[in-house]
């Protein structure tokens, strides 16, 4: 008789993802075991006791998916699991704090595909800025599109020092280069969008961070992408289901596009879905993180 299928949902947060839990039983996980409140010096012991309690045919149908919202800690606490595992005895682990890494992953592979067939460039061709840069999934984003070769800025809505700290912690951390810009009026979002190609709005829901008065400024720009499915829209005149739609309000930028939350959307439920079944399906036990999450969202668009 084959083992039921296990996964081990580790989360810093009081509360695990009802998001989370949602995804991992439609990926085919026959039992959820969620853990709040997880301190990352748990974790060691914890996997251990997860791949010394089955076979190694049970472990192969076991896993280990790493929740919170602090992107930092997420990495440390895979890194944890990578140190505690003792082949044969060794499962699956995947991350994805806040579902940050396969949000930003959708975005970024689908703001590139636009900006190849519309314009026929490459992310490393280009400058890009993330508003809301210093959150979850800013940072994942702007980390993926820095290493795919984009000159990224990390915009902050308050601070200054904010968004350059955050890009020191991350360009530490995965070797890339990113750097931090504050816009805490329009005006300062015109002189930002003046010499940019590419648009990340990762801002919190329910909040319009670029204006038709704004975008009017912008005379570069060549794709834009809101993951903001929430009223009002964060870019004005991007609608929730457009891929690759003109962009109306960037009048002085020819052929800029911009790509809807929903369209985004659809491939970050669909990148989860898969990377949470690779790790039932996979031969040996994988690691998988925003690299990961990437590679797989290029190809599913």
């Amino acid at each position: 008789m084959e083992k039921r299928s296990i996964l081990h949902m580790l989360d810093p947060m009081p509360h695990n993802s009802p998001f989370d839990i949602n995804m991992a039983m439609d990926a085919g996980f026959d039992v959820l075991m969620p853990y709040s409140n997880v301190k990352l010096d748990s974790v060691y012991g914890l996997t251990q006791d997860t791949i010394f309690s089955r076979s190694p045919a049970g472990v192969k149908r076991t896993g280990i998916f790493i929740g919170g919202r602090d992107l930092a800690l997420a990495m440390d606490m895979l890194d944890t699991c990578k140190r505690a595992m003792t082949p044969p005895f060794e499962v699956s682990v995947f991350t994805d704090p806040s579902g940050a890494f396969t949000t930003a992953a959708a975005l970024v592979a689908c703001v590139e595909q636009e900006l190849q067939k519309q314009h026929g460039k490459e992310l490393k061709d280009c400058t890009g800025l993330v508003f809301g840069g210093t959150g979850p999934v800013g940072i994942a984003t702007g980390v993926i599109a820095a290493l795919a070769g984009a000159a990224i800025r990390l915009v902050d809505h308050l601070s200054q020092d904010t968004a350059d700290e955050v890009a020191k912690v991350y360009n530490r951390r995965f070797h890339c280069h990113l750097a931090g810009a504050v816009a805490r009026n329009d005006a300062e979002k015109i002189a930002l969008l003046a010499d940019v190609d590419l648009v990340f709005c990762t801002a919190k829901a329910g909040i319009q961070v670029l204006g038709a008065a704004v975008l009017k400024a912008a005379l570069q720009l060549k794709v834009a992408g809101d993951v903001n499915a929430v009223p009002p829209l964060g870019i004005e005149g991007i609608k929730r289901n457009h891929r690759g739609a003109p962009l109306s309000h960037a009048v002085h930028a020819p052929g800029a596009v911009g790509i809807g939350a929903l369209a985004i959307g659809n491939v970050k439920y669909r990148l989860q879905n898969e990377m949470l079944a690779l790790m039932l399906s996979a031969d040996r036990p994988v690691y998988l993180d925003f690299r990961q999450a990437f590679e797989k969202a290029r190809e599913i668009v």
